[in-house]
């Protein structure tokens, strides 16, 4: 993960001019997008790109590629049940019961969003669903 620090100034040029291929303000404080041109420059080298984006920035990644030459598949990555989903938040011990209220509730928001992807892939064991994800970009699985 590469992370490109830029005044505000700049920001706005970026999404003035179209320069992102998504973006949003994260917790009303910091805006984050991914930039086109460096995923561009990656598709055309051969190479396929990977963007771990959140619901809100696939649906504007679907939007931004639509009638260009850009393909994009869409990857939803599911948790091997609810209660599971429940069990690793509670574990990590890191928000408090508010926090973890307002995330559950985005995350049945996002599950229900999941026919909108091309393919799903359960996170049941990390190295399984690498393996699925490799596969489905048709890269070779080491």
């Amino acid at each position: 993960m590469h992370y490109h620090f830029v005044s505000e100034e700049t920001f706005d040029a970026y999404v003035r001019d179209g320069e992102l291929l998504e973006w949003a303000r994260v917790h009303g404080r910091h805006r984050y997008g991914t930039p086109r041109r460096p995923v561009e420059e990656v598709l055309a080298s051969g190479r396929p790109a990977l963007l771990e984006i959140d619901l809100a920035g696939a649906r504007q990644v679907r939007q931004a590629t639509r009638g260009t030459d850009l393909e994009a598949g869409f990857v939803f990555l599911a948790p091997p049940s609810w209660d599971e989903l429940v069990r690793r938040l509670v574990g990590r011990g890191t928000e408090t019961a508010e926090e973890r209220e307002r995330r559950l509730a985005t995350a049945k928001v996002e599950l229900a969003a999941e026919p909108e992807f091309d393919v799903t892939i359960y996170n049941d064991d990390v190295q399984r669903a690498t393996d699925e994800l490799v596969r489905w970009m048709g890269l070779p699985v080491s």
